[in-house]
């Protein structure tokens, strides 16, 4: 489920959340994702939510996950717990934005690593944009071998086509 499309002036809040840091943008995306959710956006409403994960060399670098912080201000709006330790990104792979549609699904192949705990569950993974779903669907597969009965995409924005 996407709250919005990614273009002006979505992009521009997106990109200035993640690479400069500007957290009150990102609360205030995450805030919009939460009221549509509860609109009806999200039938049936996942029992968890998993902030996508970021290798521990790009958090460094960043100094925050997008993806926990969208996820936090979710999960308290909806009531739903959320989880940043269930998953892991184990492989630092290269950023996503300029490869292809394969280049990018080779490139997240076994990126991640799930623990036990989500047997039955369903669970929503939390993103701030999905482009072709390459990285969304490597972390739901990674879920699924751990148990979860369904996975679903969050994300606050999706590429729409020219």
């Amino acid at each position: 489920m996407a709250a919005l499309e990614y273009r002006f002036p979505v992009d521009a809040m997106i990109r200035r959340f993640k690479y400069a840091g500007d957290l009150a943008t990102g609360q205030a995306l995450g805030r919009l994702f939460a009221e549509h959710a509860a609109a009806g956006g999200a039938a049936p409403m996942p029992e968890l939510l998993i902030p996508m994960p970021l290798h521990p060399a790009r958090l460094k670098a960043r100094g925050f996950n997008q993806a926990a912080e969208l996820a936090r201000l979710i999960a308290r709006q909806l009531g739903i717990p959320v989880s940043q330790a269930l998953c892991a990104r184990v492989r630092d792979t290269p950023e996503q934005a300029q490869l292809s549609w394969d280049e990018r699904r080779r490139n997240v192949r076994g990126a991640f690593s799930c623990s036990r705990g989500v047997d039955g569950l369903h669970a929503a993974v939390v993103d701030d944009v999905l482009t072709t779903g390459a990285t969304l669907n490597e972390l739901a597969r990674a879920l699924k071998r751990c148990g979860a009965a369904r996975v679903s995409a969050w994300v606050v924005a999706r590429t729409v086509p020219d």
